[in-house]
């Protein structure tokens, strides 16, 4: 079963799981790994969803045997990861972790679900529980959304990240740029007229970041092949793409599975694709919460490790257990 709200609406959708149809696919980091939800997408009631059990039992034990990364291996491994990017003069490359949250009992999947949708109404926010795998996320960054009468796609350029009261520096600015340059430069091989926007502040919870939004008319034909070349974005791998994303999976300490893949869902009106950024992993007895951070040759790694921590609690502050 999956629940999901879309950005700035409070209605809440499932799928009819009665038809073969497919609207709802989830693609993992490294393209590999697929979850499709069958059925149409259909609008639930909220008090339905209130009265609606969904058991601790329905989610599975963690038998991973993971270890988290301790602080002091991760600032190890930063070290390993900024060398890297010195040798090869790289923009920027994306390194995360995962933080495992063991501290409970029971998990209430249901209260977890709506109190995430409460603090992120800006966001894509979902909750899939399928017997083998259960994940959850709140995430603002848009891969692509396409209009199937006007042919206009729009996407965004989302980079750089600091708590909300803080002002940016030249290496949050530094890391966004190539971001741009990158969406920018794919557009213009599919597109004549290409509308971009002046780079912003995005809020989003206790942290905020950098945005360009771009807007362009594509060929219905081309959509498929602009989603390919666009993920995974230098938001979530770096630049050049094949090389960070073949050095990420050396250097990071696991899988990323379904974390900083993208979701698609397809309406009579739209097609729309997420990042799945600000996102876990739920289990009986354990949640896994994937953050990660884009790393330049000026990153300070215990800086870093601290916007990573923040990132984490966009879901660990949310879930409500005992």
């Amino acid at each position: 079963m999956i629940y999901f709200k879309f950005p700035f609406d409070e209605k809440l959708y499932s799928t009819d799981e009665n038809t073969d149809e497919t609207h709802i696919n989830f693609h993992s980091f490294d393209g590999l790994d697929q979850i499709n939800f069958n059925g149409k997408i259909i609008e639930i009631n909220h008090e339905n969803f209130d009265q609606l059990i969904i058991s601790n039992d329905s989610l599975a034990n963690d038998e991973n045997n993971f270890i988290a990364e301790t602080k002091e291996e991760y600032l190890n491994n930063l070290g390993k990861v900024i060398e890297i990017i010195k040798e090869n003069q790289l923009p920027k490359l994306v390194y995360s972790r995962r933080k495992i949250f063991t501290d409970f009992s029971t998990i209430d999947v249901k209260e977890s679900f709506k109190k995430l949708c409460q603090s992120y109404p800006n966001a894509f926010r979902y909750i899939f529980i399928d017997g083998e795998t259960s994940w959850m996320g709140a995430f603002s960054e848009v891969l692509g959304k396409f209009n199937k009468s006007t042919h206009d796609f729009e996407t965004m350029s989302l980079a750089g990240t600091l708590p909300v009261s803080e002002n940016w520096s030249e290496k949050e600015i530094e890391e966004q740029k190539p971001v741009t340059n990158y969406i920018r430069n794919i557009l213009n091989n599919y597109s004549e007229n290409i509308d971009e926007s002046e780079t912003y502040d995005h809020i989003s919870g206790n942290i905020k970041h950098l945005r360009t939004d771009f807007k362009a008319k594509i060929r219905p034909s081309d959509l498929d092949k602009i989603i390919k070349e666009l993920h995974p974005t230098p938001a979530v791998c770096g630049i050049p793409k094949d090389f960070c994303k073949k050095n990420i999976q050396k250097v990071e300490k696991f899988p990323r599975e379904l974390y900083a893949g993208y979701i698609k869902i397809e309406t009579e009106e739209t097609v729309q694709y997420f990042v799945n950024l600000r996102c876990s992993k739920l289990y009986k007895d354990s949640v896994h919460l994937f953050v990660g951070g884009g790393i330049t040759a000026q990153s300070n790694p215990e800086k870093e490790w601290r916007e990573t921590e923040l990132k984490s609690e966009a879901i660990l502050k949310n879930l409500v257990v005992s």
